[in-house]
This record gives structure tokens, C-alpha cells and sequence, in this order.
């Protein structure tokens, strides 16, 4: 049985099957989903071993160009071998040209390389992280006002020339507006000068997801710290590989880019952080 409502959509396998498997998500490109099995002892995605929860809950993602066809396998605690087959929607993305762009962000010099695979080796080990926390079940709510100013998945060109698609969603806004945290989590990345991210920071929120804000003004939290949701923990602001002040928030499983937007509840976090 599918029940489809847009792009969100709950599937319930296991007519068939003792084990039903639950899946609450985006079943498109860029969409997380997170499912339940309440007797797996173990869950594969696509071949890949899942985390559960003590609840039976797991989560995964699709990158920007997924395929459509996907697979989970999993083992109930009585040994028995369970798979179900399922398909994703592809999506039509955007071109998003930007002019204006300093010429040592579209063509980095030889001498800044070594310090980009550096900083980039050093933010796919953050994104790794694979926590025990949970809060990537909690709804995710708005990280800063403004106007939305970048959509994920544009195939981008600076200043005529091509260059990767845009994996965040820009929110647009004066620097030194406030960052609150959309989901409570870990810190495990605090820098304020990338070469094109600038400002960066990324939160653990469990399970491999984490979120990630880049071209920030201001950090007020460092490596370790706990942040619940709601906190004011960075400025927008313009530094790095921009044309203006914005805040690029991000969503990752693993290596995998999921798309905010698809994700995000419309109520700001600072509102959550005053009930």
C-alpha cells in the first residue's frame, strides 16, 4: 500500500510479511526517509548497513543525481531474511548563473590548492560522524529569516563558467542576522575562514545526518558544544565564495547532500527555543 501526498509520502510494506516496514519521507532526489522496523535485528539500504534505534528506526538519504531504484534488506530477530524494492521521482533542476564572482573563487590559483582539499578532506570527516543521537527524528524548523535566495541542485555558473550544482538552500539576509539551530546536536566543525565556505560550522544530528552553515560572520560555539534547537550559534554573513550576505544551509547522510528544503518545517527555530 502507497499513500503519496506531493512528494511526501508514507509507504507501508509486508502485506504479505509478518515484518511490516514503515518509510516517512521524500522518496525523490535529495529526499531523507526515515523507516521503522519494529523486530528487525538488522537493515541494509542499497546494500549499505543501517543504525537502528531501540525503536527500530533508521534513516537514509538520496544525493542530488540518485537513481530511481532503490532496495531494503533486513533479518528479523528470529533470523528470518525480509527485502522490499522501491522506486524514487527524479527531479528537473534549475540554472542558476552568477556574476560577479572574484576571479580567485572561479579559478583558484595554484598556490590556495593545497589548503581546498585540505579544508574539504576536513569537512568530509566531520559529515562521517555516525552518533548514537536521535534528534534527526525531531522536525526541522527554520534557521534564519530571510528571503530564499538559492534552491538546492541548480547546476551553477560563476561568471560564465560551469562549475557543481548548488547542494544548499540560500537564505538571504544583512550580516549579523541570526543562525538558531534547526535541530538539537553536537558540534563537529567550527571555522571561520574557509576558502569558499568562509564561515563554516556543522551539526551532528545523529545517524550520519548533519546539517551544515557555511558564509557565516560570527561563530559563538566551538567543536563539542551541544546545541539545542533554537540557539543562536552564528551571524549570517558574506565571507568566502559570495556576492552578498547569506546564510547556505545544508543537509547531508554521510556523503550523501539532501536538500533543507524538502525537509523544513516554515516555524522558525528561535520560536521553539521560547515555548
Amino acid at each position: 500500500m502507497l499513500k503519496y501526498v506531493g512528494l511526501w509520502v508514507g509507504v507501508l510494506f509486508g502485506a504479505c510479511s509478518a515484518q511490516a516496514l514503515e518509510l516517512t519521507g521524500n522518496l525523490t532526489q535529495g529526499g531523507m526517509v526515515i523507516g521503522k522496523i519494529a523486530d528487525a535485528k538488522s537493515v541494509k539500504f542499497n546494500d549499505k548497513p543501517l543504525k537502528l534505534t531501540k525503536d527500530g528506526q533508521f534513516v537514509f538519504g538520496f544525493g542530488r543525481d540518485a537513481q530511481s531504484q532503490h532496495s531494503l534488506t533486513w533479518v528479523t530477530t528470529a533470523g528470518k531474511s525480509e527485502s522490499a524494492d522501491f522506486m524514487i521521482t527524479k527531479r528537473t533542476f534549475n540554472i542558476d548563473r552568477i556574476t560577479g564572482v572574484a576571479k580567485k573563487y572561479v579559478s583558484p590559483p595554484d598556490s590556495v590548492l593545497k589548503r581546498i582539499r585540505t579544508e574539504a578532506k576536513a569537512v568530509k570527516l566531520a559529515r562521517a560522524t555516525s552518533s548514537n543521537l536521535t534528534y534527526f527524528l525531531d522536525p526541522v524548523l527554520k534557521p534564519a529569516k530571510g528571503r530564499i535566495s538559492g534552491v538546492y541542485g541548480s547546476q551553477r555558473f560563476f561568471n560564465g563558467k560551469p562549475r557543481n550544482p548548488h547542494y544548499g538552500l540560500d537564505i538571504a539576509n544583512k550580516t549579523g542576522t541570526p543562525v538558531w539551530a534547526p535541530l538539537s546536536g553536537t558540534v563537529t566543525f567550527a571555522q571561520d575562514d574557509l576558502y569558499y565556505s568562509g564561515g563554516t560550522v556543522i551539526i551532528d544530528h545523529g545517524y550520519g545526518i548533519s546539517s551544515t552553515y557555511i558564509h557565516l560572520d560570527k561563530i559563538h560555539v566551538n567543536v563539542g558544544d551541544s546545541v539545542s534547537v533554537g540557539k543562536h550559534f552564528a551571524d549570517i554573513g558574506a565571507t568566502g565564495r559570495v556576492t552578498g550576505p547569506h546564510l547556505d544551509w545544508r543537509f547531508n547522510w554521510f556523503g550523501e547532500r539532501l536538500d533543507p528544503q524538502l525537509l523544513m518545517n516554515d516555524t522558525l527555530a528561535n520560536k521553539s527555543s521560547k515555548k
